[in-house]
């Protein structure tokens, strides 16, 4: 798959935050936040759903993929997406270093996609666990 996501029963604020955390906590620096919402009313005068796109990084891995291999960086960020899909359920998601960043054929590359990906993944889980502390068990259906 070229991407991992989590469905929670959660606050949208609540989730931003809870995700802005958990990735500190691990150590990714959040370099960008868009607001897709807030970009398409301004541009598009559309009401979207609440839709942010945190662009991470672990800065140590960028340094030595960069080191490895020059022309990286058009892929080398990961975006974390928090969007809301109805009242209260959130999808958090992100794409798969190894569908990225694994792909390009260089064994440092790959090993270092693969540690960010388990990363990845611990972030997501670490806002699952929040949600589940905040709101217990309650499921949300399918995103959309």
């Amino acid at each position: 798959m070229h991407y991992f996501s989590r469905v929670l029963m959660m606050d949208f604020r609540d989730a931003v935050d809870a995700t802005r955390q958990a990735l500190e906590q691990h150590h990714l620096t959040i370099l960008a936040e868009i607001g897709l919402h807030d970009a398409m009313r301004r541009h598009l005068a559309v009401d979207f759903r609440p839709y942010v796109v945190l662009s991470t990084c672990s800065l140590p891995l960028a340094r030595q993929a960069l080191e490895a291999d020059e022309n990286v960086g058009s892929i080398l960020f990961c975006n974390v997406v928090v969007q809301q899909h109805g009242a209260r359920c959130i999808e958090i998601s992100t794409v798969d270093p190894d569908a990225t960043i694994g792909s390009i054929n260089h064994v440092g590359l790959v090993s270092m996609s693969r540690e960010l990906r388990t990363v990845l993944q611990h972030v997501i889980d670490d806002v699952a666990l929040f949600a589940k502390s905040r709101h217990g068990q309650r499921q949300c259906a399918t995103a959309e």
